[in-house]
């Protein structure tokens, strides 16, 4: 079978984890808690969340680096690396453990 092979599943995996990570914020923000549960939230966050945080990060900066050629010329770099690595890089390391929607020491929502 072609584009089954163990570098297609990790591309899969790998979208699936970059949209997990961009739409955590928008679902955490519905309810109070993601599990029911404050220390759920924070075990979810510590081994789920963050560590799909730090992979949307290191592709959003191999996708910033692969899109220079067409964001230099059109004046959106500045706009692509916001998006695709300083939010999920926030989100990810400047965020309070099993708060999905806060980021920061002054709490302002993650991504703004």
């Amino acid at each position: 079978m072609q584009g089954h092979g163990p570098h297609h599943r990790t591309a899969a995996a790998l979208s699936a984890a970059l949209m997990l990570c961009v739409t955590a914020p928008a679902v955490a923000q519905q309810r109070d808690t993601v599990t029911g549960d404050r220390g759920g939230d924070m075990a979810v966050d510590l081994v789920v969340v963050r560590p799909l945080g730090i992979v949307a990060t290191v592709i959003g900066t191999a996708g910033f680096v692969l899109a220079l050629p067409f964001t230099l010329p059109s004046g959106s770099t500045e706009d692509t690396a916001r998006e695709w690595i300083a939010a999920p890089f926030e989100y990810t390391f400047n965020r309070p453990l099993g708060e999905f929607d806060r980021c920061g020491a002054d709490r302002h929502p993650c991504g703004r």
